[in-house]
């Protein structure tokens, strides 16, 4: 007997709004008696530049939870408490490794309420901190959202988290429209399941759409520089400072340290819950795709592995992640695909929304690039205040960080070359060792998560459409294979020297990887 097919309403997942809340993030909590907490978080941004926030939280009692009611205000609490974890963490010269228990203490009390891990994740930052404009328009549309709080203050900031919540609300139709997709499947209803894929790959490119407005105000340097740094979990993060994670005290005199990632869009249950209905199967990074598959299926989606993808789901509110395993178990749709192969129209409609979905990780991939693997190559002597660079340690100053001597004439930009250079000999690309908020190696991920989208596509073309490799670039050297008569204005590169040219904003060079003048 095949399992029932998910009700929404079970999970607290709303039908218009998906994993969004489908009642508004409160902009306070009613109770008096939480005031301490939401004052903190509403000068948040000035204690933070001041540098004292960390005192102003040292000498802020410990709160009892028993005055939260609904699940909003539980939401809420959590919301703030998260901010003001991070902020006290990652706020100062170098992060603090314990957390006080004015803040551990409630904070483990309501991620225990929540299903959530005592960490920033996707839902804090972005599910629960959003507020609408206008309450007659739709939340899907950008104008008309704003963020609750941040940690900068910055409009790139809110932006960052807005795009994510925008999305998320576009996306949420196609939760249950794939639920009925499923059920068509199970009835054998082909035409059904045809409608509900084309409507499917329109929602999915809405999306790309969507993703593609990050450019428009999100400035990659305020992202990786001051924005970047907050959402870093304490996993995986010894090379910014917390090389064994974050205690969290709670006056028991018997805690561990902890270590949990930071923020990602990895948490979103969304996009996992695409990946779940297409029957897309992600393995752990590096993994290749087995040789002989399982010739035999039950009607439902591959299982899952331990790998990134999965150990997120352990960030993701209690229900959500209830929900997506439950989806798991139902999942038809590939296998539906495949045993009706000779249906063109069902095929050509899968194959879209695949092709549609790896778009969408195309052009995060080209974005992750922008405003993470780029600013990490930046030369540190650009930096408008040098002193302060050197003695900021966070995931900004980490992410290129390498183990480096010390003198005078240490060469860090030709070190730097050398082990760019072993490291694509050894296979890895430029910026695979850079980590992700999520504490994972990042850029491989990315690639491997995409690459995996297209791999169960059923008509041949799409195949060999979706696993075409990008054209590969020259070394942009303009008289390579020249004539003898380019000869003369060609430089031994051995002997040429860095252009460098100060000015009252710093100095900029003639680096060709980094985009000269106008270096983005």
């Amino acid at each position: 007997m095949l399992p029932p097919i998910p009700v929404l309403a079970d999970y607290g997942i709303s039908p218009t709004h998906g994993f969004l809340p489908d009642v508004l993030p409160l902009t306070r909590l009613p109770d008096p008696y939480y005031n301490k907490w939401e004052a903190i978080v509403a000068n948040l941004q000035g204690l933070i530049l001041s540098k004292r926030l960390r005192g102003v939280v040292d000498r802020l009692p410990v709160l009892s939870t028993i005055g939260l009611e609904h699940d909003a205000e539980w939401r809420r609490a959590y919301m703030l408490l998260c901010f003001m974890a991070h902020g006290y963490i990652w706020g100062g010269d170098s992060p603090s490794d314990r957390l006080p228990p004015s803040i551990s203490v409630p904070l483990l009390k309501v991620s225990e309420h929540l299903e959530v891990p005592p960490v920033a994740t996707y839902a804090a930052v972005c599910l629960w901190n959003f507020k609408p404009l206008f309450m007659d328009e739709d939340i899907d549309n950008l104008e008309n959202l704003a963020t609750l709080t941040t940690f900068t203050g910055a409009l790139d900031e809110s932006w960052f988290y807005l795009v994510s919540v925008a999305m998320e609300a576009r996306g949420a139709p196609i939760i249950p429209l794939m639920l009925t997709a499923i059920a068509a499947a199970r009835e054998n209803d082909a035409e059904a399941v045809t409608r509900c894929l084309h409507t499917f790959a329109e929602r999915l490119d809405d999306l790309t759409t969507l993703l593609q407005r990050m450019h428009e105000s999100c400035d990659p340097h305020i992202f990786y520089h001051r924005i970047r740094p907050f959402l870093a979990g304490s996993k995986n993060m010894a090379e910014a400072g917390l090389p064994n994670g974050v205690l969290y005290e709670d006056g028991s005199g018997n805690e561990a340290y902890r270590q949990y990632a930071g923020g990602s869009n990895a948490q979103s249950s969304l996009i996992q819950f695409f990946d779940i209905v297409l029957g897309i199967e992600h393995r752990p990074t590096g993994e290749k795709k087995p040789t002989t598959q399982d010739a035999e299926r039950v009607g439902r989606a591959p299982p899952p592995k331990h790998n990134f993808i999965m150990e997120m789901r352990r960030y993701m509110p209690g229900p959500h992640a209830r929900f997506l395993n439950d989806v798991q178990a139902v999942a038809n749709i590939r296998d539906f695909v495949e045993q009706h192969s000779d249906n063109r129209p069902l095929c050509v409609a899968y194959d879209a929304c695949l092709s549609m979905l790896r778009a969408l990780r195309d052009k995060h991939i080209a974005i992750v690039t922008r405003y993470i693997v780029l600013p990490s190559r930046e030369v540190r002597a650009r930096s408008r205040s040098p002193e302060a660079t050197r003695n900021k340690v966070n995931l900004a100053t980490a992410s290129r960080q390498r183990a480096q001597p010390q003198g005078i004439a240490y060469d860090a930009r030709a070190a730097a070359a050398q082990q760019d250079a072993a490291a694509a000999a050894s296979g890895n690309k430029g910026g695979a060792n850079l980590k992700g908020t999520g504490g994972t190696a990042l850029i491989s991920f990315l690639k491997q998560a995409r690459d995996e989208t297209g791999e169960p596509a059923i008509e041949e073309w799409t195949r060999r459409f979706m696993s075409r490799q990008p054209r590969t670039e020259g070394q942009n050297d303009f008289f390579a294979g020249k004539p003898d008569e380019g000869a003369g204005l060609q430089v031994n590169p051995a002997e040429a020297e860095e252009v460098a040219l100060p000015g009252l904003a710093g100095s900029w060079t003639m680096d060709e990887d980094v985009g000269g003048i106008c270096n983005y």
